[in-house]
């Protein structure tokens, strides 16, 4: 059984899922995809992404502020402990930095993702991280303000195998996406090659970025079947094999989600 570790629930299309949310899941759950962690980017889906964990028991929820949304001012580790104040609540996030669009926000960014760091620590919650274009002040804020505890993941990773081993060696995990099927992304499969099995975590981040050979078509969770099949061949492990180790990764990172989803248990 596999678990999408980051994907947007909450703008998935479901034109072609009889405009049901539960459809989506349920094809999701046909292909072995026992759970899904719905990611929270701004303080205007934190609701609605909530609303969804509440109502399908497979769900879990992240709460936090993508760097592409913060504000002229950053939000504070204390609202942030407020917003996790909720039962389906395992992580923070997305949060981090991204220079690629958004490099003149970059100090707010920075605000930003500290206080998402500071909370984590304090709530024992790991962080969710994006990071385009931002290797070193990524890096560097995590050394500063992040818990090894607690730690975190490196989601929808594309960067380097020397930022892949500092963000390990910082205790965080590395999720891989469709990404890794795509043509021109021979840098990032080799850093899968690289890393041991026992970091590692598959996602969609769907609504975005489906693999080969759905690319250019909206991304769904049951295709996280594809990056795990596709990985597994990397490693040289059984699909079976590769489900099992990043399962067993996400309950090991996010300790609050195995009592809230009893069916990867055992």
């Amino acid at each position: 059984m596999l678990v999408d570790s980051h994907c947007h629930l909450d703008r998935v299309d479901l034109t072609h899922h009889q405009n049901s949310l539960a459809e989506v899941l349920s094809a999701a759950q046909h292909r072995g995809v026992s759970a899904f962690l719905c990611v929270c980017i701004s303080a205007e889906n934190k609701d609605q992404v909530l609303a969804i964990a509440d109502s399908f028991p497979s769900v879990v929820a992240s709460v936090g502020t993508h760097p592409s949304n913060v504000d002229e001012k950053a939000i504070s580790p204390e609202e942030l402990i407020i917003w996790a104040d909720h039962p389906r609540v395992v992580a923070l996030g997305e949060s981090g930095l991204d220079y690629h669009y958004t490099r003149d926000s970059a100090q707010v960014q920075q605000e930003s993702f500290k206080s998402h760091l500071l909370a984590g620590a304090q709530l024992d919650l790991p962080v969710i991280v994006h990071t385009r274009e931002a290797k070193a002040d990524t890096l560097n804020l995590i050394r500063t303000y992040g818990s090894p505890e607690s730690a975190g993941v490196m989601h929808c990773f594309t960067e380097d195998w020397d930022m892949a081993k500092a963000a390990m060696d910082l205790n965080y995990m590395i999720s891989i996406s469709g990404i890794v099927t795509f043509r021109n992304a021979e840098a990032l499969r080799d850093v899968v090659k690289k890393m041991p099995m026992d970091r590692l975590l598959v996602e969609t981040d769907s609504p975005y970025l489906a693999p080969i050979p759905f690319r250019g078509k909206p991304n769904v969770p049951q295709y996280v079947r594809e990056v795990a099949d596709y990985i597994a061949e990397l490693k040289g492990v059984s699909v079976e094999q590769l489900a099992e180790q990043t399962t067993a990764n996400f309950l090991r990172l996010f300790k609050r989600a195995g009592p809230l989803l009893p069916n990867l248990q055992g």
